[in-house]
């Protein structure tokens, strides 16, 4: 058969760890090894052109680089089954769970929804580890910090936060989450909690969620995720999404800053495209899972979790990221927002900012989001005879906003990077009185803002603050004042 010794583990390809590992580019690959098993797919391959095939995807997909190390490689498309080795020959053959895994691995499900979900609805993956998870000691409660904490009565009342400060303290990622607000305690699988998180040192511990996905969206310095599937480097303008339960160590070079939602219902998947067509918004090639890596380390390890809110912490003897190989479709990923294929009007009107949605939590009923996650980068506007600033609204939905760079539309001033404003069920909001003014009385002209990119996190469920968020300094007591300047234009019409 046609060697496959052209292609390499780790680059843009379906069924990626089919392919020969590159640091072992001498075993015989998945593949291969399944091939000399069937005589048959063998003489079926002999005249298949794998060669070409191979070369074709001899070159990664560009993608934005995300810090100076650009050497990570990873898998194409959201909602893939996946499948990843970190050695050749370590990923079983035929079946999940052989009586003897390659290399003395143990097998290990992960499983992120029910197992009789329907098909569709399934998220799971198979990890090959040299010790299982099962290998620990009893977990014992650890202080919160920020994290969590009471909340507040709903309110009806429109909020704002100026950016939390950087913190000069050493810090890692967990000891620097604060949260904002939630729609309760976390205990319900569904809802949504959302925070800030700030660091200033890599952590030595690692960490999963026990109660929701992770939405991690940064704002300020890159963060590098070291997951059981493998690495993979973020930087602000993209995202990550974290699997339930999927053990994880961020490194960070330097002060970060950014938002975390944790999504404790449905998980994040594309929106229905409807009238739009097959295409646009979101395209699915263009999320990224890593490829398998794994560190086999003897030392000391502290495991948190987070379970029903609160944390909870054991000592391992090793560390506990020694997935060796993988395949399933409960992965972490990617996405860099710059590669969102914005809509919008090219007649009148400003459309609903549905139309920006990049990732959907749904719920049971078809169109109601448990969460959203929805983006306002810099786009061209060029409706006609519009207001072209986001229009004045009372909404059914839970609005959070945050600020990745630049200004936001509707704002013409107050709404930071780093900041955040949060609008309850039917809380009355719309552009600030600046924007109104100018938006009335401008010249109509095709313009594209400069560059900006702002996000929306609108939940089905209504959002309560903190305690600890109401009584922050950086909370904006005025926030209100900033339509106060509308004024009245109507005018009677001369009989």
């Amino acid at each position: 058969m046609p060697s496959l010794s052209a292609r390499s583990e780790g680059t843009l390809a379906p069924a990626d760890g089919f392919f020969r590992n590159r640091e072992n580019r001498g075993a015989p690959s998945a593949l291969e090894r399944y091939v000399k098993a069937s005589p048959i797919l063998a003489d079926l391959l002999s005249n298949v052109c794998v060669t070409s095939y191979a070369n074709k995807f001899e070159e990664p997909m560009p993608i934005t680089p995300t810090t100076s190390d650009t050497s990570l490689r990873y898998s194409s498309g959201l909602g893939n089954e996946l499948s990843s080795e970190a050695v050749a020959g370590a990923l079983p053959l035929g079946r999940n769970s052989p009586q003897r895994v390659p290399f003395g691995l143990y097998a290990e499900q992960l499983s992120g929804t029910a197992f009789t979900v329907p098909r569709h609805e399934s998220r799971r993956s198979w990890l090959y580890r040299i010790r299982p998870s099962a290998l620990h000691g009893e977990f014992s409660r650890i202080d919160n910090g920020a994290l969590c904490g009471p909340l507040t009565e709903p309110t009806p009342n429109r909020l704002r936060w100026d950016p939390l400060p950087v913190l000069s303290a050493a810090t890692d990622f967990i000891a620097g989450l604060f949260t904002v607000c939630a729609t309760d305690s976390g205990k319900r699988a569904a809802g949504a909690s959302i925070h800030i998180y700030r660091a200033n040192e890599s952590m030595r511990r690692v960490f999963f969620n026990a109660d929701a996905e992770m939405l991690i969206i940064p704002e300020q310095g890159s963060l590098r995720l070291a997951t059981e599937l493998g690495l993979v480097d973020v930087a602000p303008g993209e995202i990550v999404i974290v699997p339930r339960g999927m053990k994880m160590r961020v490194d960070v070079a330097g002060p970060v800053r950014g938002y975390l939602c944790e999504n404790h219902g449905a998980p994040f998947r594309l929106p229905e495209l409807g009238p739009i067509g097959a295409n646009g918004l979101a395209n699915p090639r263009d999320f990224f899972a890593p490829t398998a890596w794994f560190e086999e380390r003897e030392e000391p390890t502290e495991l948190v979790q987070k379970f029903q809110g609160n944390l909870w912490s054991t000592r391992l003897a090793h560390s506990p990221l020694d997935v060796v190989a993988w395949h399933g479709n409960h992965v972490p990923f990617k996405y860099d927002l710059g590669k969102f294929n914005t809509m919008g009007s090219v007649s009148f009107d400003h459309p609903d900012p549905s139309l920006n949605t990049v990732l959907t939590s749904p719920t049971n009923t078809p169109g109601l989001a448990n969460v959203d996650f929805v983006i306002f980068p810099s786009r061209w506007q060029v409706a006609e005879d519009t207001f072209r600033p986001p229009w004045f609204h009372r909404n059914y939905m839970n609005e959070y906003m945050g600020l990745i760079r630049g200004a936001y539309d509707a704002k013409a001033s107050g709404f930071l990077p780093g900041g955040a404003s949060l609008h309850t069920r039917m809380s009355a909001h719309g552009p600030d009185a600046e924007t109104a003014s100018r938006a009335l009385t401008t010249a109509l002209k095709p313009e594209k803002p400069a560059d900006t990119l702002a996000f929306m996190l609108e939940t089905s469920a209504v959002l309560c603050p903190t305690e600890k968020a109401m009584r922050l300094d950086q909370r904006q007591r005025n926030y209100d004042s900033c339509w106060s300047g509308l004024q009245k234009t109507f005018e009677h019409p001369t009989p």
